[in-house]
Parts: structure tokens; C-alpha cells; sequence
């Protein structure tokens, strides 16, 4: 049988790493990519093909599929996980921060999505994993814009969803709740940067200390349970829709599912002790 190939973007850390690993172990032939090469020198020992690419270049990106189609002849799999998080009042980050977290988030992961659809069409088959965040279906004080990415993430991938499974392509939304990776204290550290001696600086102060409490909560789950998640997903011939996974993710969304808009605001208010600031 023909080596199935996979394509994992934001491959240097964290999940990303986690499931360049996973699908390897599952026996695809994996494209690992990230800006900086020298941070996936591990997984090019491990025999994984690594590539230096910025997302939001687009003549990369091709440049990029054309050579998975030449080498392979095929690409099974593009689990969509480069990502970041752009924290900060609405009123304090300026527009071009905001298009950049859409660029990155949103506008790189459908673009890489329109460059293998034509593969996957002509295969009658392919998976198209979008990893979002319970960030896609909550929302949190000073995280206007990343929550917006996250929302335009899941709707995009409904949309898309109808629009392919005729031609035998399956599109998964993977929700992570809290998960050990740099994510957060590179968040934390964009949320302070942009507060910095503004009228949210005191929002800011506990949001940010939030989120670098992640790393240290015993509802924080490692990488490798997204990776699972992701790897279930591609090796089931229905996969379910959305996986939410790790770091109390199904907690949360029944949470939400369960209080009204106003109800869910008061709590969020309480947790991140916003009442009356």
C-alpha cells in the first residue's frame, strides 16, 4: 500500500510537535512545518521532513504542496496548527496587530486548505484537521481578536465541511482546553506588552496571570492528548466533528452550554475578577 502523507504546520513546539510525532508512529509520511527550522532538528532525526515556512507567505505555501505532490504524489492529511495569541483591549491593539492574528490564524490555515483541496478532490479522499480552542466557543476579557479567529475558525470549518464531503473529504475542528505549551506564556506576555499604562492595565495584571497559571494547574493536560485526538480523527473512516480535549475543554463547554450569554459573562467577570473595573 501507498504511504499515506501528512502535513502539520506550527510543528515546532507543543502540539504541533506532539502530533508530528503521533501521525509518525501511525506510519504517514510527515512534512513538520514551522519558521524555525533549527527548533524541529529532533524531529528530522527521527526521520520527519522538516520545512521552514512562514504561513502567511503565500508563495511559500505553494511552493510548499508542490513539492509534498512532486516527492509523494499525494497529501492525505494537513493538520491546520500554526497559530498564537494576540491578547489585549480592543481599544489598545492596533489594527495591523489584529490583521496579523488573522493572517496567521485564520487567512494561512484556509489558504494552505484551498492550495490541497484539489489533491484530496482527485483522491476521493483526505482529512482536514483545524485545531481551534474551546477559545472558539467562549470568550475571556481582553481577548477580542484571538477569540474572534477562533470563532471565524469553527464557522469556516462548518461551512466546509458540506461544501467537501461529496468528494470524500473529511474536515475535524480539534477544541484543546488548557494545554502545557509556550502558547500561554506568550500570550501573557503580548497582553502585558499591549496594557502597559492603559486604563485595562489592571485587567491585564490578572488576566495575564491567568494564563501563566496554566502551566502550573493540575487541570493542565500535556500535548500528546491533543495528538491522540488528532490522530483517532484521521484514521477513522467518519471521525466526529469536533474533539474537544484536555485541560477541562468539556468541562468548560458544558459550562457554556449550560448558562445564558448574561450567565456566562457574570462567570467569566468572577474568574477573571473584572466586577465593577
Amino acid at each position: 500500500m501507498t504511504v499515506k502523507v501528512a502535513l502539520v504546520t506550527g510543528a515546532s513546539s507543543g502540539i504541533g510537535d506532539a502530533t508530528t510525532r503521533r501521525l509518525a508512529q501511525l506510519g504517514y509520511t510527515v512534512y513538520a512545518v514551522a519558521r524555525r527550522a533549527d527548533r524541529m532538528a529532533a524531529l528530522k532525526e527521527q526521520g520527519i521532513r522538516t520545512e521552514s515556512v512562514d504561513v502567511t507567505d503565500d508563495a511559500a505555501l505553494v511552493a510548499l504542496v508542490d513539492k509534498i505532490i512532486s516527492e509523494t504524489g499525494r497529501i492525505d492529511v494537513v493538520v491546520n496548527n500554526a497559530g498564537y495569541g494576540s491578547y489585549g483591549a480592543l481599544e489598545d491593539v492596533p489594527i495591523a496587530e489584529a490583521r496579523r492574528q488573522f493572517d496567521v490564524n485564520v487567512f494561512a490555515l484556509a489558504r494552505l486548505i484551498q492550495l490541497v483541496l484539489p489533491h484530496m478532490r482527485a483522491q476521493r479522499d483526505g482529512y482536514i484537521v483545524n485545531v481551534s480552542s474551546v477559545g472558539g466557543k467562549i470568550w475571556e476579557p481582553l481577548g477580542s481578536w484571538y477569540h474572534a479567529t477562533k470563532f471565524a475558525v469553527e464557522g469556516l470549518s462548518d461551512s466546509l465541511r458540506a461544501e467537501v464531503a461529496g468528494f470524500g473529504v473529511k474536515v475535524v475542528v480539534i477544541e484543546p482546553g488548557a494545554i502545557r505549551t509556550e502558547w500561554a506564556a506568550i500570550s501573557a506576555d503580548n497582553l502585558e506588552a499591549a496594557s502597559a499604562g492603559t486604563p485595562y492595565r489592571e485587567q491585564a495584571r490578572f488576566v495575564s496571570g491567568t494564563l501563566r497559571a496554566t502551566d502550573k494547574s493540575r487541570l493542565t493536560s500535556g500535548p500528546a492528548v491533543v495528538a491522540d485526538a488528532i490522530g483517532k480523527a484521521v484514521q477513522s473512516p467518519r471521525p466526529r466533528t469536533r474533539y474537544a480535549v484536555g485541560g477541562g475543554a468539556r468541562s468548560i463547554l458544558f459550562t457554556q452550554r449550560l448558562l445564558t450569554d448574561r450567565g456566562f459573562d457574570r462567570f467569566i467577570r468572577t474568574a477573571y475578577r473584572t466586577v465593577g473595573r
